[in-house]
């Protein structure tokens, strides 16, 4: 297993502790190893969703494509008994 070595400023290891003492993480290396996992997934979701950005962009969906939600929409809430 590979070791981290880093400084953090005295009141973001006080939240850390803090953390540890309120059992939201059972140490501080499991409250580095948190952040980390969560930054890496955040950005993983991030490079998916303007993975998507740039396909929609490079080809836009035509009304024939999409179209049709509006007309199913429509005739949904026309079959509602309210």
């Amino acid at each position: 297993m590979t070791q981290f070595v880093t400084r953090l400023d005295n009141s973001l290891a006080h939240e850390v502790d803090r953390l540890v003492e309120e059992g939201v993480v059972a140490s501080r290396s499991a409250a580095v190893r948190l952040g980390l996992e969560t930054l890496i997934e955040r950005h993983r979701r991030h490079r998916i969703g303007q993975s998507m950005v740039d396909g929609y962009t490079r080809r836009p969906q035509t009304e024939t494509e999409v179209g049709w939600t509006d007309e199913a929409t429509t005739k949904m809430i026309a079959d509602e008994t309210w």
